[in-house]
């Protein structure tokens, strides 16, 4: 069990669309699912912890947007030290590579993804800015294990990819990679995406899809699509949010907001293992720390905890209450 969590979410006067009811960042205490503090903060939409420093990154999903940085006390309270412009309208995703160095942030409204250097106080430096296609909508930014960048794209049916430069390299760019970004299924609209092995998994928004990928030197192959969610809602639609492997690589989990559950894949051959109601409505985030799975249920006003186990989740027991929460953070 986390020892604390931060939960992101909508405030009001938010922009057209993404107006909410929530404090801004609040922390929660998830073994008495009770409030701890709440800092202010415009949107703050998802959240990111660097992991060395006791520093934490959230997105401003405006228009235009923000990335801030707060620095992280003793008893996990929060104090904003720097917000500055996200390069372009409504980020919604942030991720910082495995050494610390580097934020990239995702911005759904324009596509464009924000690179930032981070130094060894966590602070930002001017970033490098990566615009796209005039309908382009970056949705996730992943830091993989091979120096490769990779940010998710709904509205271009792609994967862009970009180096990133390795430890040690002081000063160097990230660039495109040569390859160019991955062509998925039309129509797919890939949001959240997760790697085990050589095998990426992704959901897709718009399709309501989960579809697994063999990376290889020649690009990356279709080896399976199946549905996201077997449940209906009652309208039919189904827009799974975001996706995750557990920790042991033995599964992919998957929000799914119209029938509101949580689905659980086998790896790596997709094979549905279970699914059941994610505690609320439309799950927009979710998070995994110990035996427990944390749900942010954006349209319920609560974020849902389910325990877990042998890996899979069951029904929920508590709900905290926080306005329009959208991604939970979960620390030790």
């Amino acid at each position: 069990m986390a020892e604390i969590a931060y939960i992101g979410g909508y405030t009001p006067g938010g922009t057209p669309g993404t107006e909410g009811t929530g404090p801004g960042i609040t922390l929660m205490e998830p073994a008495g699912l009770t409030r701890v503090a709440e800092t202010p903060a415009p949107s703050p939409s998802f959240l990111t912890a660097h992991p060395r420093l006791p520093v934490l990154y959230a997105v401003g999903e405006g228009e235009p947007g923000t990335v801030a940085v707060f620095a992280r006390a003793a008893d996990g309270t929060l104090t904003e030290t720097d917000r500055r412009p996200s390069e372009g309208n409504t980020p919604c995703h942030l991720a910082v590579d495995p050494s610390g160095t580097l934020l990239s942030v995702a911005n759904y409204g324009d596509g464009v993804v924000s690179v930032y250097p981070i130094d060894e106080t966590g602070a930002l430096a001017a970033p490098q800015v990566f615009p796209h296609r005039e309908d382009s909508h970056a949705h996730q930014s992943v830091f993989g294990p091979d120096g490769v960048l990779y940010v998710s794209d709904l509205g271009t049916d792609e994967i862009r990819r970009y180096l990133v430069p390795g430890p040690g390299r002081a000063g160097a760019r990230v660039t495109p990679h040569p390859g160019g970004p991955v062509r998925l299924a039309e129509g797919m609209g890939p949001r959240h995406m997760a790697r085990v092995g050589e095998r990426w998994y992704v959901a897709g928004e718009l399709d309501g899809t989960v579809r697994a990928y063999d990376a290889g030197d020649d690009g990356w192959r279709e080896v399976r699509a199946v549905p996201a969610g077997a449940a209906g809602a009652a309208d039919g639609e189904n827009h799974p949010s975001h996706l995750e492997a557990s920790g042991d690589g033995r599964f992919v989990y998957v929000a799914n907001r119209g029938p509101d559950t949580i689905a659980v894949f086998s790896v790596p051959g997709l094979e549905r293992v279970a699914e059941v109601p994610c505690g609320g409505a439309w799950p927009r985030h979710f998070a995994v720390a110990g035996d427990r799975m944390y749900v942010a249920n954006q349209r319920s006003a609560g974020v849902a905890v389910l325990p877990m186990r042998d890996g899979v989740p069951g029904d929920a027991a508590g709900v905290f209450a926080v306005g329009t929460p959208s991604c939970v953070l979960p620390l030790s």
